[in-house]
């Protein structure tokens, strides 16, 4: 196994491990939401930025290091992007269970795209370059 698949799963396992803690915290992430919301409009005083914008915005973060890690270790986009999209639907499914929670199709649109933006990075810094220099040098007719 080379270095580099080495450190996206030990990568891969500390996301996994923060997204777990951050799931079954007891501050559930709408209190957190709604205080960096606080935060934006009162310190900030940016007063038209609403709540679900910030939420909407923190979903689409959360799943661009899935999508970069899991296309990086797959080395192929849509295969990064279609897990993270199994995994987010997963975990709305899973909120239906917990009291405290709201699944929502909003969410997992949120997270499609930071999974499809993590993917796309990881195509063009990750898995691009290796492919060109993986190819074999064409030698030109004289």
């Amino acid at each position: 196994m080379n270095r580099r698949r080495i450190v996206l799963i030990v990568a891969l396992a500390v996301y996994g491990l923060a997204a777990l803690v951050l799931l079954i915290s007891p501050i559930g992430p709408g209190e957190i939401v709604a205080a960096v919301t606080g935060w934006v409009q009162n310190d900030l005083g940016w007063s038209t930025v609403r709540q679900g914008w910030i939420e909407f915005g923190a979903n689409i973060a959360l799943f661009v290091p899935l999508g970069f890690l899991l296309t990086g270790l797959f080395r192929r986009p849509w295969w990064g992007f279609a897990l993270a999209l199994v995994l987010s639907i997963g975990v709305e499914l899973v909120q239906i269970l917990l009291p405290a929670r709201l699944p929502s199709p909003r969410d997992v649109l949120a997270n499609a795209l930071g999974a499809a933006v993590g993917a796309a990075i990881a195509w063009v810094v990750l898995i691009r370059p290796s492919r060109r220099a993986r190819r074999p040098a064409t030698r030109r007719g004289r």
